[in-house]
């Protein structure tokens, strides 16, 4: 059995000089929350899987600062670094992996011109590839669209690109089909209902998700104490779970999370 990840999520704004961690609640309400390679060390030392790093403010200009943040987060951390935010292409996507990280994110590129995700994939492998997925719910309920039941009612999932600033009309289910069988190898599933509430996970589009896939899913959004993650580990298929405001903040440790979640049966590295 393969373990349950925990990655604490790095949004990072690059805008200012040497850039700053920020979170925010539904993808607004921005507050600082620290120094990217200071958080990635803290949470290195604490016993992170992987650190997932988002540029919130991606911008061509800009790369030269997340290549930098990668580069110096890198030199004294050794789990593996996901990167992820406007970038269009291998050749920005080299950038990056050279700077080490191990893996890339893409959203709206991929959207906007789904080959990238092929384009990647075949010059470093699937497992290099992350398809992020910021799904919103929706209960206009349409034809053609993936209807799942909720405890709120039947709705479908849209897909948002630039940050959650916009919508694409797309499928959340049906682009997590699509972006695996064009060589993604993980989906990094966030719920903007939930992001930053503490409310927990969105266990309906995570569980939906994770079984229509074959690849792993982390999920994403909403999660405030252990026993969320306790319950997106048991009731779907998802391989990780991502939290950002509880451990920025100092309400919980990863490992007193990944000791509570060994307790209650699931299979966790410490």
């Amino acid at each position: 059995m393969l373990a349950k990840r925990i990655i604490p999520c790095l949004d990072c704004d690059l805008g200012v000089p040497g850039g700053r961690v920020v979170k925010g609640i539904e993808f607004k309400q921005i507050r600082y929350a620290g120094i990217p390679w200071e958080l990635a060390g803290k949470y290195y030392e604490d016993g992170a899987d992987e650190i997932v790093f988002l540029d919130i403010t991606a911008s061509h200009e800009r790369r030269d600062t997340m290549v930098s943040v990668i580069k110096k987060t890198s030199e004294s951390v050794f789990v593996p670094l996901a990167v992820g935010g406007g970038i269009k292409s291998v050749e920005e996507a080299r950038e990056v992996f050279n700077a080490g990280a191990d893996k890339i994110s893409v959203n709206t590129s991929a959207l906007k011109r789904p080959e990238l995700i092929s384009e990647i994939a075949d010059y470093y492998g699937n497992q290099a590839v992350i398809i992020a997925i910021d799904a919103k719910r929706r209960y206009n309920l349409e034809k053609g669209r993936e209807i799942i039941e909720t405890p709120e009612g039947r709705c479908w999932f849209e897909c948002s690109f630039y940050g959650g600033r916009e919508f694409t009309g797309i499928d959340a289910l049906a682009w997590a089909k699509n972006a695996e069988r064009l060589g993604a190898g993980e989906i990094l599933l966030t719920s903007m209902d939930r992001d930053g509430t503490y409310d927990g996970f969105d266990i309906p589009l995570t569980d939906a998700v994770s079984r229509m896939v074959r690849i792993p899913v982390i999920a994403s959004g909403g999660v405030g104490k252990p026993e969320h993650m306790l319950e997106v580990f048991q009731k779907t298929n998802a391989s990780a779970a991502l939290a950002a405001s509880i451990f920025h903040y100092g309400e919980w440790r990863i490992q007193d999370v990944k000791e509570y979640l060994v307790e209650n049966g699931v299979h966790m590295r410490l």
